[in-house]
Order: C-alpha cells, then structure tokens, then sequence
C-alpha cells in the first residue's frame, strides 16, 4: 500500500506541476495588457507601463512562472487588478458558497442515481426499468444551464418554491441558506444523476451475475436480503469511483449554474475575472479548481485501491 500511495502522491505532483505550467502559458499567450484593462482605453501610456512594472509584467515569461508558483505554494496567488484585494481572500470568500453547493448537489446526486439505478436493475427488462432508462437518457442529453433555466421557471416563477437567484449569506442561517443553494444544486446534481443511474444500473446487474449472490439465493434469503446485502456492496465499488470523479466534475460546472442562479461562487468569479480580464484571479481560481479535481481523483484512486478487495490481493 505504501509503494501504491507514494507512485500515486509522485503522479499527483507531476501532474500539478505541469498543469500550473499549462495554465500560466495559456494565460499569459492570450492578446492585450492586464495593466491597460485595468486602466482602461484612455489611460496615459506613461501610466500603463507604471503599472505594467509594478505588475511584473516587464520581466521574462519564466521569471513571472516561477515567481506566481513560489507564491502559491506559500498561499499568495498576487492580488486582483479589479478589486484590489489578495486574490487569496477572494477565493476564500466565494468557496465558502461554492463548496457547499457542489457538496449539496452530490448528495442529491447520490440518492438519486442510487434509488434510480438500483430500481431498474431489481425490476429489469421491465416497463419500470424501460421507463426509467428512458428518463436517465433525457436526462444525460439535457444540458444542465438549460435545465436551471426550466427550473427557475417551473419551481420558482411560477409556484414560487425557491428563490430565482441571488444568496444572501450564511448569517441568514444555515436552513435559510440550503434552501437558496437547493434549486441550483438540483440542477447540477439532475444530470450527473442521470449518468451515475445508468452506471449503477448496470454496476448492480453484472453483479447479479456472480455466483455468490446464487449461493445467497439458495441459501433461502430473500430479494431483497440479496440485493441490498451482497449485491449493492460490491456493486458500490466502481459507483464510488465514478461518484468522486463527479465532484470533481461538479466544482467545475457550478461556474455556469452559478451564473444561471446569479450565485456569488467561485464559478462566478471566475466569471466576472475574464471579463475584466483579471489575469491574478483567473489563473488562482482556474488552477484551484484543475487542483481540486486532481485531488479528488488521486483521493478517488486511493480510496477504490482500499475497499476493493481484489486490489488488496494484488498488492499481497
């Protein structure tokens, strides 16, 4: 296990590294002057190059890359040129939504593909399971901005359930602020949910297959004794797997949700950084997020490496 954990934490850094490479390159190739949009069209070019030095934008590409990545391992990713405020504080304020609802939506996102998935393989080949295959296969093809719209409009507009937008912080409470981030994280959680069902479906039905659950079914115990003790969890193994890639995927996509939900979240202010074109905050919140998905999955990868017995075999 020792040896599995220390090639996976080498992989993890190596892939860290060259993403904050690939990140800062990107950035830093793309057209006009942070200090000009920070100044404006009109600034003297006197002042532009003022702050263009103050910047650090006068010095050489690998000098700037080497500089930004020395900072973020001491927790300083520079400061904002439109706020003007650490870029490490910003992002600190806008995860303290962002984590919350990516966290929510997983939840939701778990209950559901789980009661889906494993309905439609108890009842295979079925009108139930026919059914509810064909509302995971919409659900997949709906895009989940699409479906925040429809959303805000069923539940929202016209019954009034949740509020269309907005957050008004956690001091309203924690009941009142779940209940903000639960229609939005409704939307995110649909589609993922529609993914993990069929995968789950199909996890519990090749385990149906295996000759230990017919020795349980000989045994004398019910469908339902077999289904939810033998079979859900070993079937659980790869769902685990493809539900923490998920959260990964869902810090991600709650930059389109949040925006839909006008939610000030990471997502949004990522937003709102490329438009000012706040290159200190874009590379901070894009490299955050590229390390939390990173992350996730290394934890995803030690995680299966420890519950999956088979694996344990091989190690021995």
């Amino acid at each position: 296990m020792t040896a599995l954990l220390a090639r996976r934490l080498l992989g993890l850094l190596a892939t860290l590294a060259a993403m904050s490479a690939l990140v800062f390159c990107t950035l830093d190739l793309l057209p006009g002057n942070a200090a000009e949009m920070a100044l404006g069209p009109d600034a003297a070019p006197e002042a532009v190059q003022a702050l263009a030095v103050q910047m650090g934008l006068d010095q050489p590409a690998w000098v700037r890359y080497l500089s930004w990545t020395r900072g973020m391992l001491q927790g300083d990713f520079g400061t904002s040129t439109s706020y003007g405020e650490p870029v490490a504080a910003l992002i600190a304020e806008r995860l303290a939504l962002t984590v919350p609802l990516a966290l929510l939506a997983m939840l939701l996102t778990g209950v559901l593909a789980l009661a889906v998935g494993v309905t439609a393989a108890a009842r295979h080949r079925s009108a139930t399971d026919t059914a509810l295959m064909a509302v995971t296969q919409l659900g997949v093809a709906v895009p989940n901005f699409w479906l925040a719209i429809l959303l805000v409009l069923l539940l929202s507009v016209q019954l009034g359930w949740f509020p269309a937008g907005g957050f008004d912080g956690w001091s309203e409470g924690v009941g009142t602020g779940l209940r903000t981030l639960l229609l939005p994280a409704l939307a995110l959680a649909l589609v993922q949910a529609a993914i993990l069902a069929r995968f789950t479906r199909s996890a519990v039905l090749e385990t149906l297959r295996e000759d230990y659950v017919r020795t349980a079914r000989a045994k004398g115990l019910s469908e339902r004794a077999v289904l939810w003790r033998h079979v859900l969890r070993n079937a659980m193994i790869p769902v685990v797997t493809v539900m923490g890639l998920q959260f990964a995927e869902l810090l991600a996509g709650t930059i389109v949700v949040e925006n839909v939900f006008t939610l000030p979240g990471l997502g949004r202010l990522v937003f709102q950084a490329i438009g000012n074109r706040d290159l200190p905050v874009v590379r901070g919140c894009v490299m955050l997020l590229a390390a939390m998905v990173v992350i996730v999955n290394f934890a995803v990868d030690i995680l299966y490496a420890a519950i999956d017995p088979r694996m344990r075999g091989a190690r021995r």
